[in-house]
């Protein structure tokens, strides 16, 4: 399997139009224009009955002690975790890609609720739904695509990194809010072959 990001070389750096934050020389971050990228697969086994699409940030801070705080900075030696930006399953094995834009234009506060997607395809709950928890203006359920926010005080880049599974499964065996640690339990075992691109993104200027 190839999958094939517009605007993004593995490893490079992701454009800004597909961020949720923007550097902003004032306040640090502002809101981006938060497109989902135009995504493109092929060489999906003949046998696979239906895809999943993942994207997950492998470096967030494990604490939030320091997080966007003014006169601080986030260590490079934090233990990191994960954050999933995009959690999309029932994707029909016969679908070729998304267009830039087609699931995600703009921030939308509290989340979107019924984010498109391919006919059929259903999807999961991204982690700025506990992000924003407590946050009055901004809480919510995050459903489909919301792109890349990492700490503006940082010391590291951060690696999205954006995976295609072609599965054996006519459904994924997921219900309700469902986010992207439920999916990969859910596949494991029912993975045919799978492609990946990593992009690399940050917000401190210290790293231009």
């Amino acid at each position: 399997m190839r999958l094939t990001i517009q605007g993004i070389e593995d490893g490079g750096r992701i454009p800004p139009r597909f961020a949720f934050g923007v550097q902003d020389p004032v306040d640090h971050i502002r809101l981006g224009d938060n497109q989902n990228p135009a995504i493109s697969w092929e060489d999906i086994p003949e046998s696979a009955r239906s895809l999943v699409l993942l994207c997950v940030d492998t470096d967030v801070p494990s604490r939030p002690d320091d997080v966007n705080q003014e006169g601080r900075i986030v260590p490079a030696d934090l233990p990191r975790t994960e954050f999933y930006h995009w959690v999309m399953v029932d994707i029909p094995a016969g679908c070729t890609g998304v267009s830039e834009g087609e699931c995600s234009r703009g921030v939308t506060a509290g989340g979107k609720q019924d984010p498109l997607g391919p006919a059929g395809s259903r999807q999961g709950r991204n982690d700025y739904t506990a992000w924003f928890t407590g946050d009055a203006g901004m809480s919510g359920t995050y459903l489909g695509y919301d792109g890349p926010c990492p700490p503006w005080n940082d010391s590291i880049a951060h690696h999205y990194h954006f995976v295609i599974y072609a599965t054996d499964l006519d459904r994924c065996p997921v219900e309700g809010s469902f986010g992207g640690q439920d999916v990969r339990a859910a596949i494991e075992g029912h993975v045919l072959a799978e492609a990946r691109l990593t992009g690399v993104y940050w917000l401190n200027p210290d790293l231009d």
